[in-house]
């Protein structure tokens, strides 16, 4: 049994300390490399396997393409990956956790590729969503809408009867919203069409141009009340900003999905798309990052890797490198000046700061009665301290008094995460890639930011006290980046979901098809419509337009016996 003392060294040789560096080396969902013995020329080649090009390469094998994914690190899964971060038994997820919005993906919903024959199940956590305020109050999100309501109700009846109608508007015209999402631009009819056929429609236009702040100070009153509209889940635009306005009602979809997660992480949803796609006569290699595009007669035929090996695509090459990487690849004369411009001009995101710890105890939060052990909780002072990240990061400071911190224990609902009795706790902030005194400065005072975050956290859930965290990793907007090129200056979902970012603009204007200038080559993933976020929209989409081109339909491959 694993002793621990009361200063929280570990003796025991199974739980000792990991370095960041063994990450990839101890990561969940690993996929030995070289796992088949194949030729260099495939049907479809994919540089990268995160899961949206995972997803998109399960569909391609399904149709019966052969199909080879290369992917750089050692571990295949991007951001949706599971690894010891800390210590051996405790499982981390190494940037997403949340699986909210693929759940309403056709291929999870309708079971398009059944990810659960391959081990893919999900938890989802009772209550959803925990945010405890300096006097001492607080407010639960529970599955049930009706408790949820009470709890808000205590703050304001009216605010209570608003959370209730916005809900059931939301539930209104979300169908409208998920079939633009999982549908490519340009495919069916527009977002605009479709919400002229709805009751709500043209209002609807209208808010989704709002800033999510304009909504959330338009319907409700309280104060606690609007700091757990707009912290619930941490907005990953500044709430100012135009073109917010859905993320006022983003609390809604947790509020019907609960916040899942997979059972055993979050890289399980990968572990599961390399399983398939194996099964379906896929391979996938690791440890191959791509160097450069193989272009022959104008066309992209395949790409070379850093060892020198290449891999030739008779029918097309897919990419989930970040464009910012993507266009050294080729000659910048291919790939025509609009696209050069797009990405020269190409926005970060508000960036992460995140702290995984390997504690023995969960965060503890009083209420009423008790304490709660939620799985998500939030601390945000007020609602100024939301409005001042668009400051910030404007002026490029960190935010040292009181910064708004999105706490997960998934530990509390998935016990497989952790050696008995522990759990692993993840505390994520934002705060600034570009600082005044350059990006570097965070390797000089990261541990000082991550104090202050936990020192704050304390003042909410006292029960963390030092003997009880006995590991850390830190990873600074900086080290995000570090981890994996796709976090272009800190940017977990690849760049800014901004209006100049998003629908047909994402990642540029005429090439949001998931077509890139280059004939033959692809791209999907965060950098594609819609966005970043476990969706999985960029990878079916990207899907729906390849299997097109090639002569069939998503719709033939899904039906097929």
């Amino acid at each position: 049994m694993t002793k621990i003392t009361r200063r929280g060294f570990v003796k025991s040789a199974a739980l000792a300390p990991l370095a960041l560096s063994s990450l990839n080396s101890m990561a969940q969902n690993s996929a030995p490399a070289d796992r088949a013995s194949t030729s260099d020329r495939f049907d479809v080649v994919v540089a990268g396997a995160g899961h949206n090009s995972m997803i998109a390469a399960a569909y391609l094998a399904k149709a019966g393409y052969k199909v080879v994914l290369l992917e750089g690190r050692p571990t295949v899964g991007g951001g949706v990956k599971t690894a010891q971060f800390t210590m051996r038994g405790f499982k981390h997820d190494t940037c997403s956790t949340a699986h909210n919005s693929i759940q309403d993906n056709p291929m999870l919903r309708d079971k398009e590729i059944n990810l659960e024959d391959y081990g893919l199940e999900y938890v989802y956590p009772d209550p959803v969503y925990h945010m405890p305020f300096a006097d001492g109050s607080y407010i639960t999100q529970w599955r049930d809408l009706d408790r949820t309501c009470a709890e808000i109700a205590k703050h304001s009846k009216k605010d209570a009867a608003t959370y209730r109608r916005m809900y059931a508007e939301i539930e209104s015209v979300s169908p409208i919203f998920e079939a633009t999402t999982f549908s490519p631009i340009g495919f069916g009819k527009s977002l605009n069409d479709r919400l002229a056929e709805h009751p709500k429609g043209k209002l609807w236009q209208r808010l989704s141009a709002m800033s999510c702040w304009e909504i959330i100070r338009a319907n409700f009153e309280n104060e606690h009340v609007r700091t757990f509209m707009m912290g619930c889940p941490l907005p990953v635009q500044p709430v100012i900003n135009p073109m917010t306005g859905r993320s006022a009602y983003g609390i809604f979809a947790q509020q019907r999905h609960s916040r899942p997660i997979p059972k055993g992480g979050s890289g399980m949803l990968t572990e599961a798309l390399a399983k398939y796609i194996e099964a379906h006569d896929g391979v996938i290699l690791t440890n191959k990052p791509v160097a450069k595009l193989i272009i022959e007669s104008g066309r992209c035929t395949g790409v070379e890797c850093v060892d020198g090996s290449a891999y030739r695509a008779d029918r097309a090459v897919l990419s989930t490198i970040h464009i910012k990487h993507l266009v050294d690849m080729a000659p910048h004369e291919l790939w025509g000046q609009d696209f050069i411009d797009g990405v020269d001009t190409w926005q970060a995101e508000v960036q992460m700061f995140v702290v995984n710890y390997a504690a023995s105890e969960p965060p503890t939060y009083a209420i009423d009665g008790g304490v709660i052990k939620p799985v998500n909780s939030a601390l945000v002072a007020s609602p100024d301290s939301i409005l001042r990240v668009a400051y910030d990061f404007a002026r490029s400071v960190i935010n040292w008094e009181d910064p708004p911190l999105a706490i997960h224990c998934t530990t509390s609902a998935d016990p497989t995460r952790a050696p008995a009795g522990m759990h692993t706790i993840k505390v994520v902030g934002w705060q600034p890639y570009e600082l005044k005194e350059g990006p570097q400065l965070w390797d000089g005072i990261k541990k000082q930011v991550a104090d202050t975050c936990l020192n704050y956290m304390r003042r909410f859930s006292p029960n963390l006290t030092p003997d009880k965290i006995l590991a850390e990793v830190i990873q600074s907007p900086l080290d995000l980046e570090r981890m994996n090129p796709h976090n272009w200056h800190g940017s977990c979902h690849a760049g800014a979901q901004s209006p100049a970012q998003t629908g047909a603009l994402r990642p540029m204007a005429g090439w949001a098809q998931y077509r890139m200038p280059i004939p033959g080559l692809y791209q999907t993933g965060a950098c594609t419509y819609p966005g970043g976020s476990v969706t999985g929209a960029p990878g079916r989409n990207a899907a729906v337009v390849m299997l097109k081109d090639f002569g069939t339909s998503i719709e033939k491959v899904v039906n097929k016996a």
